[in-house]
């Protein structure tokens, strides 16, 4: 007897982890494409839709709101020739 289960809508198969949200953020401000002032939601027209409920749920469980700045996630900015 074969059992085949059905992955549960609420739990996304892949997992991602919040240094790799930040590192995409951080690509994204570098590329202009978005700003530190503009909220965490604005990358969801970055990363496929299907993956965006793993974001999410990764965004909610380091305690940021969708509606924080994308300065929050990436943190302070380092300068070499400062």
């Amino acid at each position: 007897m074969t059992v085949s289960t059905i992955p549960s809508p609420k739990v996304p198969s892949l997992f991602y982890n919040i240094e790799a949200i930040r590192d995409e953020a951080r690509v994204l401000l570098e590329r202009g494409a978005i700003s530190r002032q503009q909220p965490i939601y604005v990358l969801c027209q970055y990363i496929p839709a299907r993956e965006w409920v793993g974001i999410e749920c990764e965004l909610e469980r380091c305690d940021y709101l969708l509606r924080d700045r994308i300065g929050d996630l990436v943190g302070a900015e380092h300068w070499d020739n400062d």
